[in-house]
Order: C-alpha cells, then structure tokens, then sequence
C-alpha cells in the first residue's frame, strides 16, 4: 500500500517520539508499504526549522534527503492538477501546507498518516 505521511507524523518517526502511534509506526516500518512525503511537508519543516519553531536535533540540511532516502520515502512534488484540487477545497482547516497534502492525497488516491483528525472532513483516508 502507499501512504503519505503528515509533517508531524514525519516529524516524529526520525525523531522516535513517543507521540507517533504504535499503528502509525508500523506502516512505516512495513517494507511492503511505499510512503510519500510531500513536498509542501519539507517545505513546512523548513519554514518552522528557519525561524526556530522547529528543533530537529540536526541541521535541516543534515537530515534532509539522508532521512528520505535512509526510509524509502519518495517526495510527491506539487502539480497543477494538485492546485485544482486546492481550489475547490471547502475550509474545513485554513493551513495552507495541510490544504495541499489533502488536494494531493485526493489526486493521488493516498491515505494520510496523521493524528489530524480535521482530515477526516475532507473525505480522504487517515491512518493514526
């Protein structure tokens, strides 16, 4: 199966927190399973690590693509048809990182990792 992980479930799988469930870590683990992460997560983490809201133990640069590519997770880049989706979104939740992940995760016909469960408005299948 393949699956798109939410910025904190990314967020705590590299940095073994507690706060990931025992479920969710186990889709990760599964070899069988592929796993995505999409670019609008890095992007985030990014943004969070540049402006001191987010500690990752190592630098950014560090850990990224080491933790992608250590993990078999590819990165879903952001297309148009994404942006269509975006569009046409209903506001059940104003971020704009989680906006997209939704879009791409209903294009892509991927269930979310996530403890959010805001993502069960938007009809798309959470993992937690």
């Amino acid at each position: 199966m393949k699956y798109m992980l939410d910025t904190h479930s990314l967020i705590w799988f590299i940095g073994g927190s507690p706060q990931l469930s025992d479920h969710a870590r186990q889709l990760i683990d599964d070899v069988r399973n592929d796993l995505v992460v999409s670019i609008a997560t890095l992007w985030e983490m990014a943004i969070k690590f540049s402006i001191g809201r987010l500690t990752l133990g190592l630098p950014f640069e560090q850990l990224f693509p080491d933790q992608l590519t250590r993990n078999s997770m590819e990165i879903l880049a952001v297309s148009v048809d994404h942006l269509k989706v975006v569009c046409s979104l209903p506001f059940h939740h104003r971020d704009p990182f989680d906006r997209l992940m939704v879009a791409q995760a209903s294009v892509e016909n991927l269930p979310i990792i996530s403890v959010d469960r805001v993502f069960d408005d938007y009809g798309i299948a959470r993992e937690w």
